[in-house]
């Protein structure tokens, strides 16, 4: 082991060292600080095993699973040698502690085996795996292409696989392969392990989606029926893959600030925070705490945005029609302080690498105050206008619930996971951005079912307007961005001294910085759950390996668990309830 990293060896790491020795494991230093072993394959489930059901303080949550193509990367210091790695990262909310696992393959090689009986929630994210990079996990209970159509050629996220349309014959589609492409698309019962019939029943499938209302985009869940009693469902998802981690490995670490936004497309600026927080870790770069507060500021502001289409939709989606047309007014005067700040509303792509935009207008707080004042009493309104309403409760109270474990079993973050009473928020539990240093309390529920999914959301809304307001009144003077020579775009006065400083902006602006080599995964507490960036600097000025670890895809994956003998119209609550956007869910 080389001894710069042995010493930086503690916690879980020396734990798992103690228990399976240097023979088993390597340690790799991360920028994240991280604590990151590379695993023997024939260990793998053996570590996994210890770590969630033998360790004291066990890493119960797979927070993600992804693969990276090693083949053409450069800095791999410290590593073994590898042309594929699959990357676990683990969450153990008892101890606030991460661990990520990699193991090492080779091309001629692809072969690990499945943890789905250890976590159920691997099963997408294998799927995942095998379809975007083509590593096989044998045992899998039905491995798949689950993002790409079941006819599509290759593996996209390979470094060889085609990025652009232009790479690529032009598209055709002849008789035969329309009919191809067709067939693919038929629901086979069968394949999935479903009976047509009972003892003493037919049963029906019913397709909900992938054009419904009702699964919010193009989402389409297979019911299999008993009359109208759900026995089994399928979710599937893939329609709206637009392969943003592919784009994160063709666009420089600035330009594709603007895909972020698209990634939650309600979340706007909001999806641009742990993409520039994890970059500034990679390039040490510390920013102003006037950056920390407005991008705390509008953060916030684009969480209340959020959870006001989701209020609106959630209040419809179970029959009540008035509400959401009176909180998109509220939506409207919010998206016109975004507009004032940042000249765009719903997708401003507003934040840098080492600050934000431009400062703050003239006015600014005014605005704010106005809002802030004006906001709280339409809430009170809205509480008896649809959380008051008794046929809301009887269609939602006690409809798909499921306990604190469960959630943690399948990945559940955010408000699904604290409406079953853990208390835990990214902002309080691992603050970032100068969340430290701002009261606000973490709503909770107890019994996990629709109507505490909404009711967290709901109460979420008051602690954003208290947080915003502690922005307003504390707003710390000083500049809009660092003083770093990676930050995007450099400081521009400085191009009026020399020529070598106009030449660093221009090449700052046009191919972005030369982040340094390394590895970090930086997460924070978003709209709908927690969403993270998992990014690779080879020393270039574009990402190796972007990886978005999203919120709803492990959401959507519950919903067979959390469905199953209940009735259509309570799937109906239940995605509602859920508050995702399949751009989340794809990429």
């Amino acid at each position: 082991m080389d001894q710069i990293v042995a010493n930086q060896v503690s916690g879980i790491q020396a734990e798992l060292l103690q228990q399976f020795g240097d023979n088993c494991l390597q340690p790799q230093y991360t920028a994240d600080e991280i604590s990151t072993l590379w695993v023997d394959r024939t260990r793998l489930l053996q570590v996994l095993h210890y770590l969630k059901l033998e360790v004291e303080g066990p890493f119960l949550c797979l927070y993600d699973l992804c693969g990276i193509d090693e083949r053409v990367r450069t800095h791999r210091t410290d590593q073994p040698e590898s042309d594929f790695t699959v990357v676990y990262h683990l969450l153990s909310y008892d101890r606030n502690d991460d661990v990520r696992l990699k193991v090492a393959l080779m091309e001629n090689d692809l072969d690990i085996s499945t943890i789905t009986s250890l976590w159920p929630a691997a099963n997408w994210y294998e799927c995942e795996v095998w379809d975007m990079f083509g590593i096989n996990f044998h045992g899998h209970p039905n491995q798949r292409r689950i993002l790409t159509p079941p006819t599509w050629t290759g593996h996209p996220l390979r470094k060889e696989h085609p990025a652009r349309a232009t790479e690529m014959e032009p598209f055709s589609l002849p008789s035969e392969k329309q009919e191809k492409e067709q067939e693919a698309l038929k629901f086979k019962p069968e394949y999935w392990g479903m009976k047509r019939q009972g003892e003493d029943t037919d049963f029906m499938f019913l397709n909900l989606g992938p054009n419904h209302p009702s699964v919010h985009g193009v989402f389409r869940i297979i019911l299999q029926l008993d009359g109208e009693h759900i026995i089994d469902a399928v979710p599937e998802i893939g329609y709206h893959h637009r392969a943003a981690e592919k784009m994160g490995e063709r666009q420089s670490w600035h330009s594709f600030i603007p895909y972020t936004d698209r990634i939650d497309y309600l979340g706007g600026v909001m999806n641009n925070l742990p993409y520039v927080l994890a970059v500034e870790k990679l390039a040490g770069i510390q920013v102003p705490d006037r950056v920390k507060t407005i991008r705390v500021m509008m953060a916030e502001l684009f969480r209340i945005a959020s959870h006001l289409v989701f209020y609106g939709t959630f209040a419809q989606d179970v029959g009540q029609l008035s509400p959401v047309f009176y909180m998109f007014i509220d939506r409207e005067k919010l998206f016109g302080i975004i507009e004032a700040f940042t000249g765009a509303r719903m997708h401003p792509s507003w934040f840098r690498i080492g600050g934000v935009a431009q400062d703050l207008p003239k006015g600014w707080d005014q605005k704010i105050r106005e809002f802030i004042d004006y906001l709280p009493a339409r809430l009170d309104e809205y509480e008896r206008m649809v959380m008051d309403n008794s046929l809301l409760k009887r269609r939602t109270v006690g409809v798909g619930d499921y306990t604190t474990a469960e959630a943690i079993e399948w990945g559940v973050t955010g408000p699904g996971l604290r409406a079953t009473g853990l208390n835990w928020d990214w902002r309080k539990h691992r603050p970032y951005s100068g969340y430290e240093n701002f009261e606000f309390e973490i709503p909770t529920g107890n019994r996990g079912d629709c109507y505490d999914r909404c009711r967290v959301r709901v109460d979420e809304m008051r602690q954003s307007l208290r947080i915003i307001r502690q922005c307003l009144n504390n707003m710390p003077e000083g500049p809009y961005k660092a003083d770093h020579p990676l930050t995007t775009p450099p400081p521009k006065a400085r191009t009026m001294k020399d020529i070598e400083t106009l030449i660093d902006h221009f090449l700052g602006v046009s191919w972005g910085p030369v982040i340094p080599a390394g590895e970090a995964s930086i997460g924070v507490e978003a709209t709908k759950g927690n969403n993270s960036y998992y990014l690779i600097s080879d020393g270039s000025t574009m990402s190796y390996r972007t990886r978005i670890r999203t919120p709803s895809f492990a959401h959507l994956q519950m919903i067979p668990l959390i469905s199953r003998g209940l009735m259509i119209a309570d799937l109906i609550a239940i995605i509602a309830s859920i508050d995702f956007v399949m751009a989340d869910v794809d990429r």
